[in-house]
């Protein structure tokens, strides 16, 4: 089953998903730098975790506000 959206609908939920994933972004990253000193597997894992973030976040700037980031290529 499918739901139908609007646009405005579609901008109201990618910028939801935006937001949730700074959110995650930061926690990931805090993570990390809490680990460093104690669990240097654990701090890199968490590292990854919040650049995989960082890049969703970046993907969802380029919907919503093209060119934002420049082009590549």
């Amino acid at each position: 089953m499918t739901d139908v959206v609007d646009s405005d609908e579609l901008l109201r939920r990618i910028r939801r998903a935006r937001a949730c994933a700074m959110r995650e972004e930061r926690s990931w990253h805090a993570k990390s730098e809490e680990l460093s000193a104690t669990d240097p597997k654990g701090a890199r894992d968490a590292t990854v975790r919040g650049i995989s973030y960082e890049a969703v976040v970046t993907v969802l700037d380029e919907i919503l506000t093209p060119g934002k980031h420049g082009t590549e290529g």
